[in-house]
């Protein structure tokens, strides 16, 4: 069945998600908040922004006003920035019903409240069985340009994921299902944080070795957070896991990478934010913050936070790191109690 669906975010991500679904014949409309972007996208039915060299088909259609890229539609997806979710479903709650499902591809946490996005959404909307999250790994270029790549669609209920998979699904699309909300939405999040640290690590001129060992422990404290909220442990071994974390730590389009990469070769973190959103920045700092309120230990992330917010030398961070008190590996997975 063809849905009537509105995309809320013309980034990269946004615009390749409206994309595929166009592809997949659904009337998509896609909202760009700048009015500069949305006059550029009309005239030239390319984001040379974000996606140059894509070319957006006629049954797009593309708007700067929230209400016509959101009522009547049967599916309204958010791919905006994880600061702008809020501002974002509060300016549309007026135009959509207790039916319309709602998609989140923003991946953070929000900064005040430390809330995941999809509760961020509920609180707004008031009805979370009827948003679903979708995590992994998922690079906007290589989506766009067909590149065969799989997905999570995880929901607080598995008939609404059931059906976001029905829509989103294509040859070169492959969408799995899930019901763990929490697990994928912190994988998904937690993951930018490690990959900025992954992203230190190249830009010092450390090898293979350390970058692995950064991975493999960064995702057994993700896990760890996870598990003690609720998560189901196998989540992290899947897509919205590993997968994604895979893919923003070693790849060149992880904008999270280069932002650490970029760190890791002395440049300062306000010249790096000019030009690209780093959601990992925020989402070091509010998930050392949850971290520190849930009693769990997140070495990785604490020693990013530091070295982000607190002016501690790349290097001093490593060497905190690897002089740590002795472990047991499989144990030290675990939340301590």
């Amino acid at each position: 069945m063809k849905r009537k669906i509105g995309v809320i975010g013309a980034g990269g991500w946004g615009t390749a998600i409206a994309l595929l679904l166009a592809k997949n014949g659904h009337a998509v409309t896609l909202w760009a908040r700048r009015e500069e972007l949305c006059r550029d996208l009309l005239k030239h039915r390319e984001n040379t922004a974000y996606l140059p060299g894509v070319l957006l088909p006629a049954n797009i259609g593309i708007s700067n006003s929230l209400e016509q890229a959101v009522k009547s539609k049967d599916i309204v997806v958010l791919a905006t920035p994880a600061k702008a979710v809020r501002t974002a479903i509060e300016g549309m709650k007026d135009f959509i019903t207790k039916d319309t499902i709602i998609v989140s591809l923003s991946k953070g946490l929000e900064r005040n409240s430390i809330l995941r996005l999809s509760q961020v959404i509920s609180q707004v909307v008031g009805n979370e069985d009827r948003v679903v999250v979708i995590s992994g790994p998922n690079h906007a270029e290589e989506v766009a340009r067909g590149i065969p790549t799989a997905t999570v669609a995880a929901g607080y209920s598995l008939e609404m994921a059931q059906q976001v998979q029905e829509v989103f699904m294509t040859p070169k699309f492959r969408v799995y299902t899930n019901t763990d909300v929490v697990g994928v939405e912190l994988a998904g999040a937690l993951k930018n944080v490690i990959a900025l640290g992954a992203g230190v690590c190249d830009g010092l001129g450390y090898g293979d070795n350390t970058k692995a060992t950064l991975m493999t422990r960064g995702l057994a404290e993700i896990a760890r957070l996870g598990i003690k909220l609720g998560a189901e442990t196998i989540t992290f071994a899947g897509l919205a896991g590993i997968g994604d974390l895979i893919a923003t730590c070693t790849s060149k389009h992880s904008r999270n990478w280069q932002a650490g990469f970029a760190l890791g070769q002395g440049e300062s973190l306000e010249d790096i934010r000019k030009g690209m959103v780093v959601e990992g920045v925020a989402t070091t700092e509010t998930a050392a913050l949850l971290a520190l309120q849930e009693g769990v230990s997140m070495p990785i992330t604490t020693a990013l936070h530091q070295v982000i917010f607190a002016g501690k030398h790349p290097h001093q961070a490593v060497s905190e790191l690897m002089l740590r008190d002795k472990a047991h590996e499989i144990e030290d997975i675990l939340p301590q109690e």
